[in-house]
């Protein structure tokens, strides 16, 4: 593709990608300028064109969309957000779902070691962070679950991979804790 050709491209992919109501994937985007080669390339230099701009291009997930610059959002704000905190089963089961996905809920309590209430994955789901992913094939057909593309964007993540790994974990010290040591029984076996 010549000089005029890629800027026209460019030029079809911004306007299509700004009166978007939703981001796109590569194939939806390729429905409406045509086949017209690789659409990376343009999109990657769209997205380094606007990145010093109060609106970027980003890929979450695998699909494009145009979004406030993170450090601009404070001035949209026209009323006070208030905060939920998520419980600390809501949160260790978004953790399993995120890491394991597709998941379902008796793996989720599996990995947890304890039952999960509905409840939380209901918490879960209106936070737009956790969606069904179809049924297992296995008897009883139980449901899966599977992280979305707002949980991408909530937590800054361009994909999964991005999620810390294990040293991560542990160089943020959220890992160091050692479990506690059985203590010895005095002789005869039991505790006085």
């Amino acid at each position: 593709m010549d000089e005029t050709g890629d800027l026209a491209l460019t030029r079809a992919l911004e306007a299509i990608l700004f009166a978007a109501e939703a981001p796109m994937t590569l194939a939806e985007l390729t429905r409406h300028v045509g086949e017209r080669g690789d659409l990376l390339p343009s999109l990657r230099a769209l997205a380094e064109s606007y990145a010093p701009r109060g609106i970027n291009l980003v890929e979450r997930g695998g699909r494009w969309q145009f979004q406030t610059a993170p450090d601009l959002g404070h001035y949209l704000r026209t009323s006070r957000e208030t905060v939920k905190k998520l419980s600390r089963a809501a949160v260790e089961t978004l953790a399993v779902i995120a890491y394991h996905e597709p998941v379902t809920r008796p793996e989720i309590e599996e990995i947890r070691g304890v039952a999960v209430s509905g409840g939380t994955i209901d918490v879960l789901m209106e936070a737009g962070w956790v969606r069904p992913a179809g049924r297992r094939e296995t008897p009883g057909r139980p449901l899966q679950y599977a992280t979305t593309p707002e949980f991408l964007a909530h937590f800054n993540l361009a994909t999964r991979r991005d999620l810390p790994g294990l040293a991560d974990l542990k160089a943020a010290g959220l890992l160091d804790r050692e479990p506690p040591r059985e203590l010895p029984l005095p002789l005869g076996g039991r505790e006085e």
